[in-house]
């Protein structure tokens, strides 16, 4: 088998349930073909509840591209099975339906063959772990949160048993990877700093603002870096021997788990206001990805770098735990590019992304 291992522990038998399932999948395919078809529109009505609970019934239709009437039968349905609670406040689901939806989320990837393409997609970029969600985040902006569930669920099973310090960029995907924090006993003592200082965008998608909102949904505590993210030399040279900015910058290189996104570079260069100098240089050079104020293009190759202070590349050598979280058809390439350079990291991603990776040779 090329790539890594994907097999794992136990993995022989692991891959005999694999195509085991994969038999069953493919014959109800062929002797029931509307029961895949009804498992996995009741499973998005599910998955979707569980992302906006509590929601109306027309906000679920509307979300869901789905008519009204279509809807009302299949609520009435999840209703009577114990799934599904309909309040006047909207409908969310029961603890039995929050088992039941997270036992299908295997079968579903099967269904969709999305585990496929995790496989494929891991071997392809060289990566130690690939997670797909169902779904284009380019298309559906709720696709992000299933992103940040799957993030946060990853996220603790790497978590040390004490002394956990987790750092987090900024950017719409990762805020999205916050919203879906939970309270959990395992994080009271965690400590979220941000990866970097502030890119000078909405504040709600600051690296500031997005650890604080990680740590209070976590019950953990948090520190924060009060500098912008890009700087003069001089300004630079000045803040980087400042106490308390050296205090914040030794905690950020001793995460044990980073979570960042990938953004593509032209995008990005556009959000931190560069100049047109620099703007033509990553034109110039076909600018395909930005990460940690690194830009890459195409081959991975690290063709400008931002003054910052923050989480350097070299830092992450140094980090047990990476997770990169990025979807979207619109970011394939930016995702390729950076994990040419980003190897051995995880990848959350979705099937947009996914798809148009594969395509590309």
């Amino acid at each position: 088998m090329s790539g890594r291992d994907v097999v794992g522990p136990g993995g022989e038998s692991n891959l005999k349930r694999g195509i085991n399932m994969r038999m069953l999948l493919d014959l109800q395919k062929k002797l029931v073909p509307d029961l895949l078809d009804v498992i996995g529109m009741r499973y998005r009505v599910l998955r979707f509840i569980r992302l906006m609970q509590p929601i109306g019934r027309r906000t679920l239709a509307n979300s869901l591209e789905m008519s009204e009437r279509v809807l009302r039968s299949e609520v009435t349905f999840l209703k009577e099975q114990g799934l599904v609670h309909v309040a006047a406040s909207g409908m969310t689901l029961t603890e039995e339906g929050m088992i039941l939806l997270s036992q299908l989320e295997d079968v579903m990837k099967e269904v969709f063959d999305i585990r496929q393409m995790e496989i494929e997609l891991q071997q392809k970029l060289d990566l130690a772990e690939v997670h797909i969600v169902p779904g284009n985040s380019d298309e559906f902006s709720w696709v992000k949160k299933e992103m940040g569930r799957t993030c946060i669920a990853l996220m603790k099973k790497k978590l040390f048993a004490k002394g956990n310090t987790i750092a987090v960029t900024g950017g719409t995907t990762i805020a999205a990877v916050a919203e879906m924090m939970i309270p959990d006993v395992d994080l009271k003592e965690a400590l979220f700093v941000p990866a970097r200082g502030g890119l000078g965008e909405q504040v709600e998608n600051q690296a500031n603002t997005i650890c604080a909102t990680m740590a209070r949904k976590a019950m953990g505590s948090y520190r924060l870096l009060h500098v912008p993210d890009q700087l003069s030399k001089d300004a630079y040279e000045s803040l980087i021997n400042e106490p308390s900015v050296k205090q914040i910058l030794e905690l950020i290189r001793s995460a044990n788990v980073v979570i960042h996104g990938i953004g593509e570079a032209q995008t990005m260069a556009e959000r931190r206001n560069s100049s047109q100098e620099v703007l033509e240089k990553l034109e110039n050079a076909n600018a395909t990805a930005e990460a940690f104020g690194y830009y890459f293009d195409q081959s991975g190759d690290i063709i400008h770098k931002v003054l910052t202070i923050g989480l350097q590349l070299e830092d992450l050598k140094g980090i047990p735990h990476i997770i990169a979280v990025a979807g979207g058809a619109s970011k394939a390439n930016a995702i390729k590019a950076y994990m040419k350079y980003g190897t051995n990291q995880v990848l959350v991603t979705d099937e947009g992304a996914a798809k148009a990776i594969l395509k590309k040779t």
